[in-house]
Order: structure tokens, then sequence, then C-alpha cells
């Protein structure tokens, strides 16, 4: 419950007049990227092992104790371990068509046809609407199309379904910090890095945005 108030305090103010808030980043501003929001799009040997019952999601508990491991892991391999066992959790929709078309999103993603897997993704939120790795994946593409504002609604339902999605959480801070918001950034990075403690990159980001508050060189 905490999580999700947190959740929904960080995204209230960023929903008032969005459109008109997002900046132009200008050229020199660095290029989206897949990884900003830890996308899992599988490769061909997770084929398999992405979908491993098609009779609907993961069974809470198994998650639960999946997270309750990964927030006690002692070292960035075991967590990454973990954590990649929990995303291919995620991508279970309990739908072969949504599971197609998903798979389907991921390839024109990889092959940076972003219209092409926006179209299928939109479908896959509109069949599985409480399905949240097809809205986190609709917010990626977004991203990718520096879309932030339509990126964050589909973050805001990505956690409203999932309150743990680091991703959703990292994509959600980067995107702040874009917007200037350094201060909700930072807290922001510190609840991803809460959930999933070898998030690199999540952690050099706390690291620069303190230094940044302290008055110190980056």
């Amino acid at each position: 419950m905490r999580l999700f108030l947190f959740v929904i305090s960080i995204l209230w103010p960023l929903n008032v007049g969005l459109a008109q808030t997002v900046p132009d980043l200008g050229p020199d501003a660095e290029e989206p990227s897949v990884n900003d929001l830890e996308t899992l799009v599988p490769d061909a040997e997770d084929k398999g092992a992405a979908v491993v019952d098609n009779d609907g999601p993961p069974e809470s508990n198994e998650l639960d104790d999946l997270f309750s491991s990964l927030g006690r892991a002692e070292s960035d391999s075991i967590a990454d371990g973990i954590a990649r066992r929990i995303q291919l959790l995620w991508l279970e929709s309990g739908s072969d068509t949504v599971d197609l078309l998903m798979a389907r999103a991921a390839a024109a993603l990889k092959a940076d046809d972003l219209a092409l897997s926006l179209d299928l993704l939109d479908v896959v939120v509109t069949l599985e609407p409480e399905f949240a790795e097809g809205w986190n994946r609709r917010a990626t593409v977004f991203y990718m199309k520096k879309d932030f504002a339509r990126s964050l609604v589909d973050i805001e339902r990505t956690l409203a379904l999932e309150p743990r999605h680091w991703g959703a959480l990292s994509g959600l801070a980067i995107i702040q910090r874009r917007l200037g918001q350094e201060d909700r950034a930072l807290e922001t990075f510190k609840q991803a890095v809460e959930i999933h403690p070898g998030l690199q990159n999540a952690r050099e980001s706390i690291e620069a945005l303190e230094k940044e508050a302290a008055g110190e060189p980056i």
C-alpha cells in the first residue's frame, strides 16, 4: 500500500497539463534506449522459457518469493538472474493471441519499427487490459518515440497493476529527470533499487543526482 501511495504521489503532478510540460530536449539530449526502462525483449533461446503456463498469469506467491529473494540478493549477478526469472513470468499473459502479439511487437521493436510495434501493443492492451507487461512494453515504445507524455500514462497503468515493476519505476525516474524534477527522480530511482538492488544504471543515477544536490561535480 505504501508503494502504491508513493507511485500516485509522484505521478499526480505530472498528470496536470502534461503535454505542455514535456520540453523540447534539443539535439544534445541523450537518445532514449530500450535499456532505460529495463524492458526484457526475449532472445530466441528465451522463447520456450517466456511462456511456461498459458492457462493464466503467474501465481502471486511465486512472484512474491522471487521478489523476496531479489531484495536479499548478495551480488549483482544473482540479482540479475532472479530479475530475469521475474521478467519472464511477467511475460505470461495467459492468452496465446496476446503472447503472439507481444512476440511480434518485440521483433518490431528490435528492428526499430516503432510504428508496427505500437500498433500491435495497442491491440494487446485492448485485449488484456489487466496485463501489466503489455502497458509497460507500450510505455517503452512511446519512450523510444520521445512521446514522454503517453509513456508516463502507460507507466502509471503498469505500476497500478504491478507496483513492484522496477522497469516502469526506472522509466518514470528517467522522464522525471528529463523534466528537471531531480528530487522526484532521485526518490523514484531509490524506490526502484530497493526492489531490484542490481540496477546499475539506477545506482549510478542516484550517485549523480546526490552529488548534484550537494553541489559536487559529477
